[in-house]
This record gives structure tokens, sequence and C-alpha cells, in this order.
């Protein structure tokens, strides 16, 4: 165990121009996928964009990767993936182009890794900003860096907006559905922009293009949605109750969703709209639930209520080796942000992560089979915590990162002031 912990994943070493003939694999691997869910990709402002260029993408799923893989064709692009992305595939990965990042550190070795794929590779690279897949079929926070990040590398941004991914495969119940799909790409930013607009212009088309709504375009599309177990899974992400306001006893089970405090069920139709089966529908948008939790979260961090703590195993993932289960520990999260402490063997443990170090967390639903989990990284080692006694918590644990991140950067600008 010592030896696997002291060899750490090198961040360093430069992401290759991927081989033809591994090129020809990822078509014959992504095509089929693709077809068999009629996607149809539309192109804006990219007649005669020609690599390198940045290409930002939203993420709902794994057939993401497919469906990028295709919207480039024929041309072939360096991926950033998460370090558990490389778990037991590190050769594979790094011979088709991908290089490593933990998410939600401020690593600036990837600067120098994607500087390396477009000026040296000469080649797309590709970047899935949000860093995990959405959890509500809605875009999440993109960090104000990443118009820093681009204009820095002074070439074209373009923005591929995917849409039918998270319905074909949603993150809190991942049997496959078959569903139509489709995609925007579109050049938001030339080569002569770059040098023309401001960080926070760019960050403004950043954001303006990666706006989706997957349960709106379900209903507009008229996406019908047949498989029975439909809601299995929802109440990971819609946690607390609208009807009697209690958080973490919601359940679901084939397309029904309930409360087990007040027994308040809603059923969720093949459109993906919600209806209560009596009573009130406080909800029938999915994604205007999940808006109502966080502004609850919100609020407790106003008024000083909010507050996390249990005991949590810990997996460390130090290179692509695999998981190290080093014991359990206590994971604290409050208004100062996270603290993880505990003695593994005749070693004690700590790691704090204020407020502003994280803009967001990643979360996990069922991590491997298991339970629900969430990951804190250093630069160096990442930290898969499963808590062992609260249950259905680590959504309202992300809500909190990003509501109590804007409040500190709000805090940090009124100081300046």
């Amino acid at each position: 165990m010592k030896d696997q912990h002291e060899t750490r994943f090198d961040m360093l070493k430069k992401p290759k121009k991927q081989a033809w003939y591994l090129t020809i694999l990822a078509w014959l691997l992504a095509f089929p996928t693709v077809w068999g869910h009629h996607l149809k990709v539309r192109k804006h402002h990219m007649k005669g964009l020609k690599p390198p260029y940045v290409l930002l993408c939203t993420h709902h799923a794994f057939i993401d990767f497919s469906v990028t893989t295709a919207a480039i064709f024929p041309h072939k692009a360096n991926y950033i993936v998460a370090i558990d992305g490389f778990i037991g595939r590190e050769k594979l990965l790094r011979d088709v182009g991908c290089l490593c990042k933990r998410k939600f550190t401020n690593d600036i070795s990837l600067i120098r890794q994607i500087e390396h794929s477009l000026k040296v590779n000469k080649t797309i690279i590709a970047i899935y900003p949000e860093a995990r897949y959405s959890l509500a079929g809605t875009n999440a926070i993109l960090p104000d860096s990443l118009g820093k990040l681009c204009k820095l590398m002074k070439h074209p941004i373009v923005v591929l907006n995917m849409h039918g991914n998270y319905l074909s495969q949603p993150v809190w119940n991942l049997k496959k559905r078959k569903v139509r799909i489709s995609a925007d790409m579109t050049q938001i930013v030339t080569k002569e922009d770059i040098f023309e607009l401001s960080v926070p212009q760019i960050n403004k088309r950043i954001n303006d293009a990666f706006v989706y709504d997957e349960y709106k375009y379900q209903f507009e599309n008229k996406l019908k949605i047949s498989y029975e177990d439909r809601a299995k899974g929802l109440h990971k992400v819609l946690y607390l109750c609208p009807s009697c306001l209690t958080e973490h006893q919601m359940d679901s089970k084939g397309s029904k969703l309930w409360c087990n405090h007040c027994h308040k069920t809603y059923e969720m139709d093949e459109l993906g709209r919600l209806h209560a089966e009596s009573g009130d529908t406080e909800f029938a948008h999915i994604p205007d639930w999940y808006e109502f939790e966080r502004e609850h979260v919100k609020k407790q961090i106003l008024d000083g209520t909010y507050f996390f703590e249990d005991e949590v195993a810990v997996d460390s993932l130090p290179n692509s080796k695999g998981y190290i289960r080093l014991g359990n520990a206590t994971l604290r999260h409050d208004l100062q942000g996270f603290h993880l402490h505990g003695s593994f063997g005749s070693e004690s443990f700590e790691l704090r992560k204020d407020p502003l170090s994280m803009y967001s967390l990643h979360i996990e639903y069922d991590y491997l089979g298991t339970t629900d989990c969430l990951d804190l990284s250093t630069l160096d080692d990442t930290y898969y915590l499963y808590p062992l006694h609260q249950k259905n918590v680590v959504t309202k644990l992300h809500f909190a990162v990003e509501e109590l991140y804007k409040q500190k950067m709000i805090e940090r600008f009124a100081l300046k002031e």
C-alpha cells in the first residue's frame, strides 16, 4: 500500500497527439452509438474553422464522448479527463490523447498541458468545464477562471451544447433509455475576437452558450420515455419535500416519487413532468424543484444554521492503479468549509478546504454500486468520502459548496469597495 501511495500520477507528462489508428478506432466505437440515438449536429459559425481550437462541451452522460467524437469528425482531439477515468487504463487514455485533471483544484500545470495540445500537437483541446454529469438536466456553474484560461490560449473558442444525452442516461439512474439526441456546435469566439474581448465578455459568451434544460427539451420535442422505472433514483436529486419541507426523506420507485414523512406522492409522466397524486403540484418541472432546494440551502447559509457532520469511509486515489481504503474519518462542512480529520493506522490525517478553494463539488450516486459519495482533491491525491450514517446528503452538500463560494466572493468584493 505504501508503494502505491508513493507513486503519484504524473500530471506533467505532455499529452500525445492521437495516433491515426486510434482515431479510426474511436470513430468505429462512437458512430454506431450516436447513430442508435439518431444524432443530429447543427453547426453555427463553423465554416472554415479548422484545428487547433478550444472546444468546451456540456456534460450529461457517458455518451457525451461519442457525440464529441462525431461532432469534430474528421478531426482528432486531446481530452481532459478526471483521474478516476484513468483507473486501469492509463496507457490507453494517454495514447488516445487524454490528459488528467483532479476536479475542482487550481492546477497551473494544466495550462501548460492545454498549451501543448494547441501549439505543439496543433489539435482540438476538448474540455468539459462543468466537471461532472448534470444532476437535474440543467447547466452547472462554470469557473470564472475559464474565460481567463481561454484568452490566455489565444485560439478560437467553440461550444458543443448537447441535447438528450442526460435523458438517455441520467446520473441518478444509469439505465440507458432510447432518446433522440442532438447537439449545437458553435464558434462563439473567433481568433480575432480573443484579442479584443475582455475576460468578463468571454465568460458571458461561454455562459450564454452553455444554457440547457433537458426536461424542457424533452417536453417541447415530445420525447416520450416509457421506461417503467423512469423516476427510480430521482429522490437522490430531489431530496427536499416541497410540501412539508423535510429533508432527506424522499424516496422513489417505478414512476413515483414520495416523501416518507408526509407521504405526499408524485407521478413522473412519460414527458418528464411531475404530477401530485393529491393536492397541489408544487413543481411540475424538475429543474424548478432543484432550484427551490438551492434557495433553501442558501437561506440556511445566510441565517447561519447550515451545518453537516458525519463519519465517512475514506478512499484515496493517488494514481491510476485504483482506490486505497484508508479507513474511517470525520467530515464536517459548515460556513468555514470542509474539515476532514481522523487517524489511519498510527498516522493522524487532516484536510481542510475553505469555501473559496472550491466553486463546486463533485458528487456521485451509488458510486461503483456502493453508496453515494463526494470527493475532495489536493494536487496529488483525491479522497472519495462515503457518509456512513446520514443518507441522501450529497446533493445538499454540493449546493452548500456552490452557495458558500458565491457568498464569500460577494463578501470579498464588498471589502474591496
